[in-house]
């Protein structure tokens, strides 16, 4: 009694301890094996692939993934109902029936098989199957026990297939919310960055944006208030917005206007920060006019040639706020060799026991990559950034910059 009481609890401390779910289901398989039973396997199945996902120490390596027929089969009534099935003898292949685990099972013939859902949350997700020598067999309280095992286990590694599908779809949204790539545009080189949150796995908020065609294009970068699945949806609401205003009027004013109504008329509580610059570079190369407009999002800071660091004045409601609002316009212009960087509060808001990373910080370091490539400056930024954090937990970090050039 005592060494089953000892493997309910490894069960339910040592399964707590990874949210991948692999590496759960593999360490249930140890911890079954030989305790309660001669061999096992975890199978759950991908509802995204149609795949069937088997974990055990029948494959090098532990696991296997295969497409196959499970119609009719005991091991489909358990993963479609959650109930136990009991098989006696040789026809194991009801429960295992997938190479190479069905080799394996067959091996230890005649045995008792056990097969149990693994339900958690009120869902089935997948099952565990025991095997024992029929010499040994299960008796009522080992079948008992067995079910109070599956039902310990289904917890944890629910968690972890629910922890590894959040992470899956944050990694496609984020995909999604920045362009794959940046154009290449005519006098103009450009540069981004984007580092995630490194306190959570949550989607950030931030974005940013290029839409254009010849001599005119309009950048943007924002950050939507709040993390997780709903700024993800906010983040796309205003890129599509912007997109659909800048269409009509790549005026920063207006788009920022267009933003703002529809995210005041949307049900999204969230507001966003948002700056635009609509670029238009001269044909020859030795310059490019910027029309700026903020909504709540820091100015850019513009880095000459010759290594001074300017600010630009300009200033504008968050969008999302007020029914209405009319944004004012700042214009600027770039040399060749100038670069414009643009970037959100994770940036200068980067906090530690000394305070934040601050916008004097900010100034000091840019002159020292006066005519230095976007990239660069963007890369240096970062770092500088990251070496003041030292290892701290941070905010999402957007940059993008844009240089006059050839």
């Amino acid at each position: 009694m005592q060494v089953r009481e000892d493997l309910a609890e490894e069960v339910a401390i040592d399964l707590g301890g990874s949210l991948n779910l692999r590496r759960t289901a593999l360490k249930l398989v140890d911890l079954i094996e030989p305790r309660l039973a001669d061999w096992a396997m975890v199978v759950v199945p991908d509802g995204r692939t149609g795949e069937i996902v088997m974990l055990g120490d029948a494959e090098p390596g532990g696991v296997v993934v295969a497409r196959a027929r499970l119609d009719g089969l005991p091991l489909s009534r358990i993963l479609h109902t959650g109930q136990t099935e009991q098989i006696d003898g040789s026809e194991l292949s009801g429960l295992v029936p997938i190479e190479p685990f069905r080799q394996s099972a067959m091996a230890l013939a005649p045995a008792e098989a056990l097969g149990f859902g693994l339900t958690a949350r009120g869902a089935t997700f997948g099952a565990l199957v025991m095997l024992r020598r029929a010499n040994a067999g299960f008796s009522a309280d080992d079948v008992a026990f067995a079910q109070r095992i599956a039902a310990r286990a289904s917890l944890a590694l629910d968690s972890a297939r629910l922890y590894e599908e959040r992470t899956r779809v944050a990694s496609i949204l984020q995909q999604h919310l920045r362009p794959p790539a940046l154009p290449q545009i005519a006098g103009l080189r450009l540069a981004a960055r984007y580092r995630p949150a490194a306190e959570h796995l949550d989607i950030g908020g931030d974005f940013y944006d290029v839409i254009g065609q010849d001599d005119d294009w309009l950048v943007v970068l924002g950050d939507v208030c709040g993390k997780g699945v709903e700024a993800a949806a906010v983040t796309g609401q205003a890129r599509q917005s912007i997109r659909t205003a800048a269409y009509f009027d790549r005026h920063p004013p207006a788009v920022l206007s267009a933003l703002n109504t529809v995210l005041y008329e949307s049900v999204a509580t969230q507001f966003v920060t948002v700056l635009c610059a609509r670029l238009r570079p001269h044909h020859d190369g030795s310059h490019a006019d910027v029309d700026l407009a903020t909504a709540g999002h820091p100015a850019p800071l513009v880095l000459r040639a010759d290594g001074r660091v300017d600010q630009v004045d300009v200033y504008g409601m968050a969008a999302g706020l007020v029914a209405e609002m009319r944004y004012g316009a700042a214009t600027l212009r770039l040399d060749y060799g100038d670069t414009m960087l643009m970037f959100t509060d994770g940036i200068d808001e980067a906090r530690t026991s000394a305070g934040q990373y601050g916008m004097d910080r900010l100034h000091s370091l840019l002159p020292a990559y006066a005519g230095a490539p976007p990239e660069v400056v963007c890369e240096a930024v970062e770092r500088d950034v990251m070496e003041y954090l030292d290892g701290r937990a941070h905010d999402d970090m957007a940059l993008l910059a844009v240089t006059c050039s050839s």
